[in-house]
């Protein structure tokens, strides 16, 4: 191949043009034109000028040239940022067919983030092929009896060059009976014809040899040339002739083989053997066609013999002669052009360029997934394409048309894991031929969890009974939450908000696992002295930040019969046997004692009733199972014993129930004057005035303590803020309310029947006879530390601070504090 000269060279001109932009980088169209057969290493182009990038992105961004459908003879050199010849461009190997373009099209990609720039190289031909023909020698056979003008098919020259370096004329050696008529065919090429100018004699001259050459259009030109050995036959002066000499005929891409496609027609107007046409290619018809096509020799049928397709090959020429029989045959010529109908053939193809497989679910809306490129190799309708998503489900993702046959794939609404994880994406790309074809790519989306839910429990609101006397470290209950999200994010972690009653943590009453919301007792209840507790239980993820949510749980301690009763009168001493005076002469119905138990538990459990448990005359004592009085039922007869015994047991309503007995022992004398369970103390009326002066000054101080405690009370109460008020559910809200109701009910029935403080007692206890100088004082023995209380109060429907704000009608020093 020649060398390229230094004025062409001077005249290529590199030309940018820039088409389409996208979102998140940039596509455009860059033209360059080459000449072929530049050297290894020449400069082609500075892309890091042309396309507006830094010399330095190249090699961060990791920039690569992904040449399309061909060889890759470009590299691009990323310290200069210029693109330079990898290997010799032979542009006939590149480009097959004669046509004036020729391109190489690749993509210059770079990433983070992607983007994506086209390149086209268009390859200029130089004259480096010199015109060859396909045959060195031709051989004819001419009558003599030809006339003037008669033309004769010479086998054409090829050259690989295109444009102005192809075959740009022909040359005949001088001779004066034969010249040449140069044609141009529908494609620019050039075709010769030997033109007979004078008569033939052949016995003059028998044989013409003479030289064709071929010249292209390059400079300087080049040029070949071929040898033509004419015979000069004897007559047969009728030709073939055809009805016309150009046919034109349609035929279908993909047709079967064996399609007729026509049948030519020629006549000869000689006779016999001279009349007999044989039809045949001429050398103008391509070696491909003919093998495309087929023709019968005898008929002039042609017929489909190879597989025709649209996408390589838009027409084919056949250059058809009929010769006949004769001794010197004759022929005729005649030109048949097939055009190929496209049909719809080709599937649709689509590329993925760019994909992301997944993406959190908190991504913005327009956030770019992938980039789509669509391709159809059907031309008009059957080659327009429409790419779209799968229809069966509504997805957050859209389609935005960028360039043509590009793509970008796009988040359209917010994305949540927790409704939708994965998400299998079908693009399918339809062309609009009939009937139409399609093809389908599915993508892959993962979506990643983010800490967006916060932890959930089953209820707001836990009410849980615990039976007192509990063991310590007992399960309560077990409270669970649920977190939708995954792996750290739904980890969740149990705590106990703190609050303080009376100077306690909730911790130390209450534990609970900070892994499976176990909730734990850390000690035993006393519901005399407990009753309910109030407090709120979180529960956090382990997400970054956190999330949390809390419940409140209100634990209600359930009385258990766990006290017994204690009779507070008559008093006796521990193990002692009470003693009871009464006079003979006692009408019916007369009091003799009354037997007064309290029970420290509740309802129920607190409920005492007595009976007899063990009598002297049953028929003398009654005792009222309520009251607890004992009454005489007739009155004393001279038969009865002075001295009755009565076993009392006073009886809880609990299961089991518990009991207590007190033995009381009646004497009988015949006047009323003094009691076996009191002293005659004879006093002197000095002592008798010293007790009188201390019982009263006793009195006084506890009536001035007693007023000065109801003052400060009161003015703790209307100084007290009022409780923020703790929202309890329906379901809750009537099962406290009844509760309280119950507790007052029962608190009212207490106090108003069989209970009664030791205040009252004492005070009963230290009343005063006087009998003409003497005092008779009921001094019983009272249990150490037997002081109780009896509360009447309703609670309150709220959330309460211990069971110190239970308020007493009724009390007393020292407190004996309940087990």
């Amino acid at each position: 191949m020649a060398l390229i000269p230094a004025s062409l060279r001077t005249r290529l001109v590199v030309g940018v043009f820039s088409f389409f932009a996208m979102w998140g980088f940039a596509l455009s169209i860059t033209r360059y034109s080459i000449p072929e057969e530049m050297e290894e290493g020449s400069f082609v182009a500075n892309l890091a000028t042309d396309l507006g990038l830094d010399i330095r992105s190249l090699e961060e961004r990791k920039a690569k040239l992904d040449v399309i459908h061909s060889k890759n003879y470009l590299d691009i050199n990323k310290d200069t940022g210029e693109l330079v010849i990898r290997e010799k461009i032979d542009r006939e190997s590149i480009c097959m067919t004669k046509t004036t373009s020729c391109f190489l099209k690749m993509d210059v990609i770079l990433s983070s983030p992607v983007r994506i720039f086209n390149i086209e190289l268009e390859i200029m031909d130089i004259n480096d092929n010199a015109p060859v023909f396909r045959r060195k020698t031709m051989h004819l056979d001419i009558s003599e009896a030809t006339l003037p003008g008669e033309r004769f098919s010479l086998t054409n020259a090829v050259d690989a060059d295109v444009g102005a370096n192809s075959i740009k004329t022909y040359y005949l050696s001088e001779s004066k009976y034969f010249n040449i008529d140069i044609q141009t065919g529908s494609d620019g090429s050039k075709y010769v014809d030997l033109v007979l100018s004078g008569n033939l004699d052949r016995e003059e001259h028998a044989v013409h040899d003479l030289i064709l050459t071929a010249v292209d259009g390059g400079v300087p030109p080049r040029s070949g040339t071929a040898s033509i050995i004419i015979n000069v036959l004897d007559i047969n002066d009728n030709a073939p002739i055809f009805s016309q000499p150009v046919y034109a005929v349609n035929v279908s891409e993909n047709s079967a083989a064996g399609t007729v496609v026509m049948t030519l027609n020629a006549t000869d107007l000689d006779e016999g053997t001279n009349a007999q046409l044989v039809y045949s290619h001429t050398l103008y018809t391509s070696e491909k066609t003919q093998e495309l096509f087929s023709l019968d020799p005898n008929s002039g049928e042609i017929k489909v013999k190879g597989v025709i397709d649209y996408e390589e090959s838009q027409s084919f020429e056949m250059h058809i002669q009929a010769q006949d029989r004769g001794t010197n045959p004759l022929s005729g010529h005649c030109k048949v052009t097939v055009f190929v109908t496209d049909l719809n053939d080709n599937y649709p193809e689509v590329t993925i360029k760019s994909l992301k497989s997944s993406l959190t679910e908190d991504v913005s809306v327009g956030t770019l997934i992938a980039v789509v490129s669509v391709s159809d190799r059907d031309s008009g309708a059957n080659g327009e394409v429409e790419l779209s998503l799968n229809r069966q489900e509504t997805l957050p993702f859209r389609l935005s048309k960028s360039s043509e046959g590009y793509f970008e794939m796009l988040v359209s609404k917010p994305l949540d894991r927790e409704v939708i994880s994965k998400y299998d994406i079908i693009l399918r790309v339809t062309d609009k031929g009939v009937p139409p074809l399609s093809e389908n790519e599915t993508i892959t989306l993962e979506i990643l969890d983010i800490n967006d839910n916060a932890p959930t429990f089953s209820q707001s609101f836990y009410t849980i009974h615990v039976m007192e006397n509990n063991p310590p470290g007992a399960l309560l209950t077990s409270l669970s939450a649920f977190d939708p999200d995954l792996n750290e994010n739904q980890y969740l972690v149990y705590f106990i908000m703190e609050k303080e009653i009376v100077n306690t943590s909730m911790s130390m009453l209450f534990s609970i696992n900070p892994e499976n919301g176990d909730l734990y007792a850390l000690k035993t209840f006393d519901y005399e002295r407990e009753r309910d507790f109030l407090f709120h239980i979180e529960a956090r993820d382990s997400g970054v930040p956190p999330l949390s949510t809390n419940c409140t749980v209100h634990i209600i301690i359930l009385d258990q019969n766990d006290n017994t009763p204690l009779i507070v009168s008559p008093w006796r001493a521990q193990g002692s046997v009470v003693e009871e005076v009464i006079p003979r002469s006692t009408d019916k119905g007369h009091l003799v004692a009354k037997v007064i138990a309290i029970d420290a538990d509740s309802e129920q459990n607190a409920r005492v009733t007595y009976q007899l448990l063990q009598i002297s005359d049953s028929t003398l004592f009654s005792l009222d199972q309520y009251n607890g009085e004992i009454r005489t039922t007739r009155m004393f007869s001279y038969r009865d014993p002075r001295q009755q015994r009565l076993v009392i047991v006073a009886k809880d309503n609990g299961q089991p129930s518990l009991s207590a007995t007190v033995t009381i022992k009646i004497s009988t004398v015949e006047h009323a004057m003094a009691f076996s369970e009191t002293t005659e103390l004879p006093l002197d009326y000095d002592m008798f005035t010293d007790l009188n002066l201390y019982l009263v000054i006793g009195l006084g101080a506890v009536s001035f303590l007693l007023l000065i405690t109801i003052l400060v009370i009161i003015v703790l109460k209307c100084q007290k803020p009022k409780p923020k008020a703790i929202k309890i559910p329906p379901a809750n809200r009537n099962s406290v309310i009844s509760r309280n109701s119950v507790i007052s009910q029962r608190s009212s029935t207490i106090a108003d029947s069989t209970l009664i403080s030791s205040d009252a007692y004492w005070y009963s206890l230290f009343l005063a006879e006087t009998r003409k100088g003497k005092v008779v004082v009921r001094q019983p023995i009272i249990p150490k530390g037997a002081g109780y209380f009896v509360s009447s109060i309703p609670r309150s429907i709220g959330p309460s601070e211990t069971t110190d704000s239970r308020a007493s009608t009724l009390e007393q020093g020292p407190r004996r504090e309940l087990p």
